[in-house]
């Protein structure tokens, strides 16, 4: 891992709004993107598409070594499983739990945690996860709590497929983002929660362009 290479580590629960922002500010800076989430995601659509059972931990984790993924980042993520693009699979219900009943997994953590890391380049890496700040890149210059409220990301999140042409009930999206938040926040292994030195961002009330201003004025200031 090159320490001298600067990140910004956005952490937080799903519906926060990680995403958007992370990728506005690595566009911005003109860093690299590294989004966590994707690649567990995709390790969930491969262990889907080759019809691998979800509870054996060894098999995932040789998987997950293995995995062939790749970003290609403009105005929105683009992710690439084995050479074809599988991004609007990523954004499912059922692709998302599954990530997240694999994500408990330490040696899947362990598998993926060596190829998150070599994200990190110059000249900057904005990292979008959930234990970035805390396990990934407890070293990362610049750290971000992003949270919101249950109610404000379950609509952005419904908003956010129905936008797609993804049918979903609102208060489906609030039942599945609740199990999953209890998921990751319970999980023995590098559970969501804040860095110590983190800052906290509460999205609830706000847009996405402010905070995404306001990160940038953190991280002008300190460079």
């Amino acid at each position: 891992m090159n320490n001298m290479t600067p990140v910004l580590a956005i952490d937080g629960p799903s519906g926060a709004g990680k995403g958007t922002v992370s990728r506005a500010i690595a566009k911005a800076l003109g860093w690299h993107y590294l989004d966590s989430g994707a690649i567990y995601r995709s390790l969930a659509v491969c262990m889907t598409k080759h019809k691998l059972p979800l509870d054996k931990e060894e098999l995932v984790a040789v998987k997950a070594a293995l995995l062939e993924v790749s970003f290609q980042v403009e105005d929105e993520l683009s992710v690439f499983l084995e050479g074809i693009e599988i991004t609007d699979q990523l954004s499912t219900e059922t692709c998302g739990n599954t990530a997240s009943r694999i994500a408990v997994f330490p040696k899947v953590r362990r598998a993926l945690l060596k190829k998150q890391r070599e994200f990190r380049q110059l000249p900057g890496l904005v990292a979008d996860g959930r234990d970035m700040g805390t396990v990934v890149f407890p070293d990362a210059t610049h750290k971000i709590y992003l949270t919101a409220s249950a109610s404000a990301r379950a609509q952005r999140r419904y908003n956010q497929l129905n936008e797609k042409g993804i049918g979903v009930t609102l208060s489906r999206i609030t039942k599945e983002l609740g199990e999953r938040d209890r998921r990751d926040k319970d999980r023995d292994n590098a559970p969501l929660k804040k860095a110590e030195d983190a800052i906290v961002i509460d999205s609830s009330e706000i847009s996405a362009e402010q905070v995404i201003e306001r990160i940038l004025g953190m991280i002008v200031k300190r460079f």
